[in-house]
C-alpha cells in the first residue's frame, strides 16, 4: 500500500493552467544589491521570482512572511515541478 501525503487547500486547489512564471531566471531582490542565490521560487499570487531558503537572503521566506497570503510557490527551476506551501508546509508534485 502506498502512502499518500495530505495537501492543503491551496494545493488542492493548484491549477497547472494558471502557474505563473518569470522567464528572467533571477533573484529580483537580490539583483537590487548584488548578491548571489543557490535556486529559485515563483510566488503564484504575484509572480515574483525569489531566491530559496538555501540562499543567504532567503527572499522567497521573506516574501511569505510581509505578504501572508502569498503563501504558495513553485520551483522556477528548469525541471522541476513541484508547489510548497508556507503556511501549511506542505508540498505537490505536478507534471
Amino acid at each position: 500500500m502506498k502512502l499518500r501525503t495530505k495537501i492543503c487547500e491551496h494545493l488542492e486547489d493548484f491549477n497547472t493552467a494558471n502557474i505563473k512564471k518569470d522567464d528572467r531566471y533571477q533573484c529580483v531582490e537580490c539583483i537590487k544589491t548584488g548578491d548571489n542565490w543557490v535556486h529559485l521560487r515563483t510566488c503564484q499570487e504575484c509572480g515574483v521570482t525569489l531566491c530559496c531558503d538555501s540562499s543567504p537572503n532567503k527572499h522567497a521566506s521573506h516574501h511569505y512572511q510581509t505578504y501572508k497570503n502569498h503563501s504558495v510557490i513553485i520551483s522556477a527551476e528548469p525541471k522541476e515541478k513541484w508547489a510548497w506551501c508556507y503556511e501549511h508546509k506542505s508540498f505537490l508534485e505536478y507534471e
